[in-house]
């Protein structure tokens, strides 16, 4: 299974909608019209942490994911990441 660089700054593509849900959350892509669940509210607070967080680690550490687990969340990323809900953050971004 893919994982993405934990070290580099990631954000929601600019297409992408998040609405919260009680099991965590759906994300719908306006541009490919695919939708994602993420079934963990955690991994919620760690896409939401993206748009201000200089890494994907720091997104992780202000969502409470401890080290361990950083491997399963970089996967469960880099999964939104081969969907194009979520994109490498350039410097113009």
């Amino acid at each position: 299974m893919a994982t993405l660089n934990m070290d580099r700054a990631w954000d929601l593509h600019e297409q992408v909608s998040v609405r919260p849900e009680p099991f965590g959350a759906l994300l719908y892509h306006f541009g490919t019209r695919k939708l994602s669940f993420l079934k963990d509210r955690t991994l919620l607070a760690v896409v939401q942490a993206l748009a201000t967080a200089p890494t994907v680690r720091s997104a992780c550490a202000a969502a409470g994911v401890a080290e361990a687990d950083l491997p399963r969340y970089g996967q469960a990323l880099a999964v939104l990441a081969q969907s194009s809900m979520v994109v490498e953050r350039t410097e113009t971004s």
